[in-house]
């Protein structure tokens, strides 16, 4: 830019600080359009959960061996293990409670791939309330954006910490 100031003049700087200024912008709106990609698919996760469909909320995960998905202290390597799990997990859709994420942090890696942080709250049908937080990681495919690996806590309740200190 310098070799170009002296040789052609302020002009041709002004132009190049203004093409500069327009590619940032639209990288911004790129990764910005990324993001919404990515909250779609809690968005579709949430929806199919509190339909009852584990199948429709399974569709935002890899559908890989190589899927991972680690919670209360192991990692299960699968697609369909995952599923299983579920399925152990939450035999019916009134065991499955309604779902909604919140605090979520969607964070760029590189153009195909993010870190999204973020808390999820279950509602049970006999009225009790699971809480916990999450990371996934998530890559773009040319299918779309799909969870590689998903870690996810649960928020130990007090009455649980309790009964925890006096055992």
């Amino acid at each position: 830019i310098v070799l170009l100031i002296s040789v052609m003049g302020p002009c041709c700087f002004h132009a190049h600080v203004v093409l500069a200024q327009t590619g940032s912008q639209a990288e911004t709106k790129n990764a910005d359009a990324e993001r919404a990609l990515i909250e779609s698919i809690l968005t579709r996760q949430t929806n199919a959960w509190n339909e009852g469909n584990l199948k429709k909320f399974m569709e935002t995960y890899w559908k890989s061996g190589k899927l991972t998905f680690s919670s209360r202290g192991k990692t299960t390597y699968g697609w369909q293990a995952t599923l299983d799990n579920y399925k152990k997990s939450y035999a019916t859709p009134k065991e499955m409670g309604q779902l909604h994420f919140d605090g979520l942090e969607v964070s760029m890696i590189e153009s195909n791939s993010a870190l999204v942080l973020g808390n999820w709250h279950l509602k049970m049908s006999d009225g009790e309330k699971r809480d916990g937080n999450f990371s996934l990681v998530v890559k773009k495919f040319a299918s779309g954006w799909k969870i590689i690996h998903d870690h996810s806590s649960a928020v130990e309740q007090q009455e649980e910490i309790e009964t925890k200190k006096n055992e």
